[in-house]
C-alpha cells in the first residue's frame, strides 16, 4: 500500500464525513442563529433556551436526510470493500 493510496482513502473518508455531517451542522447553526436573534430582541439571556430548539431541528433533519446519509455511507463502505483487494494486493 503506497502513501498515495492511503492519502486518497483518507481524503475520501474526510469528504464523506463532511458531506454527511453538513446537514445536521447547518441545521444546528441556523437554529442557534435564530434563537440568538430572538434572545437579543427580547433580552432573554437564558443559556439553556437554545438547547431544545437545536435538538428538535437536528432530529427533524436527521429524519428527513437520514436515508440519504445512510445511502452515502453505505456507498462509500461498499466502494471501500470492493477496492480493498486491489489496495492491499
Amino acid at each position: 500500500m503506497t502513501p498515495e493510496i492511503v492519502l486518497n482513502l483518507v481524503q475520501q473518508a474526510l469528504e464523506m464525513t463532511l458531506l454527511v455531517s453538513a446537514p445536521l451542522l447547518l441545521a444546528a447553526l441556523a437554529t442557534g442563529l435564530l434563537v440568538s436573534v430572538f434572545q437579543a430582541a427580547t433580552q432573554i439571556n437564558e443559556m439553556t433556551l437554545s438547547f431544545i430548539p437545536k435538538l428538535i431541528a437536528i432530529f427533524a433533519v436527521a429524519v428527513l436526510a437520514g436515508p440519504w446519509m445512510i445511502g452515502v455511507m453505505v456507498d462509500f463502505t461498499r466502494r471501500l470493500f470492493v477496492s480493498l483487494p486491489s489496495v492491499v494486493g
